[in-house]
């Protein structure tokens, strides 16, 4: 069973955190092997090599660490590599994982060459991460019975098995714990070229008729994230559902997303106001990260986590140790005048 961790903030239709209604449909649109996954060719290569490598052996494949921005698909890259292998998958969280007995048990519950993965790996307590490292190194766990001075240690043997550890924030792991990965992978953004092959695919699957220039303009929208093509996909499906014959074309397309509020970088209108509020309130910044979050009645993390990473990845948004600035770039997305192109306008009156 997946268990998810608990939301932090309030969902958006185009964020990459994942919920309920992806739960319910995501089971059908994962892909099952390395040949059905779109995208991340350099990491389906090197895996398909490490794992061809590891059933010639009849041996475990070795640790695997991905990171990278939520919706990328880590969960189902441990699902195919599990599958390639014809092994058993357990999934877990961080979170979830409360104290060490919890850890242990699944670690003895673990079949060989079986595969565990934990979503958001950084969050794991230390106490679960002593007990984690030489399971890892040595595929041993000691476990300290008793207390006090009549307490001892017992070592128990684990069989061979492979941890697929999965985080948005690499930089939170532990120097101990990331060092025990033999296998470490970053997931890139997908390009618009993939993930319109990607909406087309679901399209199929979910029997909503789609042409490509609607796959098209869902794709662009889509931030870089599959999860979020996906999400778009149902949403637009209602719009030609109502709007339209049931065939989600460009028009329809860019008709429900336009009256979703993503225009046609994927910016929502808490994107936009962030950014003008940087721009108009702020003369372009710097302006430190809780001015910017009670100026626009946000909360901190949710500028941190959500909006900042695409606004820094598009060219947008510039962080300072002053505070967060607006680009050039945001300033012609959202059709401002520059300071420099207001500079060149004035006539003398406006700096007497």
């Amino acid at each position: 069973m997946i268990q998810t961790e608990d939301m932090e903030f309030a969902p958006r239709v185009i964020s990459p955190e994942n919920t309920q209604e992806d739960n319910e449909t995501d089971g059908s649109l994962r892909p099952q092997t390395l040949h059905e996954y779109i995208g991340q060719d350099k990491v389906k290569e090197n895996l398909a090599i490490y794992i061809e490598a590891a059933k010639r052996r009849s041996e475990a494949l070795d640790h695997v660490l991905l990171y990278g921005p939520p919706g990328l698909g880590k969960t189902t890259l441990s699902a195919i590599i599990a599958h390639e292998l014809g092994v058993n998958l357990r999934i877990t969280t961080g979170p979830a994982i409360e104290k060490p007995g919890d850890l242990v048990s699944l670690l003895t519950s673990l079949s060989d060459n079986d595969v565990l993965f934990i979503d958001e790996i950084h969050r794991l307590s230390r106490a679960v991460e002593e007990i984690l490292y030489p399971a890892l190194e040595d595929r041993v766990i000691d476990i300290i019975i008793g207390k006090g001075p009549s307490a001892r240690s017992i070592r128990m043997d684990l069989k061979p098995f492979t941890l697929i550890g999965a985080t948005t924030r690499a930089g939170q792991l532990s120097a101990p714990l990331r060092d025990r990965f033999g296998v470490v992978h970053r997931l890139e953004l997908y390009t618009k070229e993939q993930l319109t092959d990607i909406v087309r695919r679901s399209s199929m699957i979910l029997g909503i008729p789609c042409t490509a220039d609607g796959a098209a303009e869902i794709a662009g929208r889509a931030r870089g994230t599959p999860r979020i093509a996906n999400r778009l996909l149902k949403r637009v499906r209602d719009f030609a559902d109502v709007m339209g014959n049931g065939q989600i074309t460009q028009q329809i397309a860019s008709i429900a997303l336009s009256r979703l509020e993503i225009d046609e970088l994927g910016l929502d209108s808490l994107d936009r106001r962030m950014l003008e509020m940087i721009i108009k309130g702020y003369g372009g910044g710097p302006v430190g990260l809780e001015t910017l979050a009670s100026a626009i009645g946000e909360e901190a993390i949710t500028i941190e986590d959500i909006c900042e990473p695409f606004l820094m990845q598009l060219g947008f948004l510039g962080r300072t140790p002053r505070g967060r600035c607006a680009t050039k770039l945001a300033y012609e997305h959202l059709g401002y005048a520059t300071a420099e192109q207001n500079s060149a306008s004035d006539d003398g009156q406006l700096t007497l």
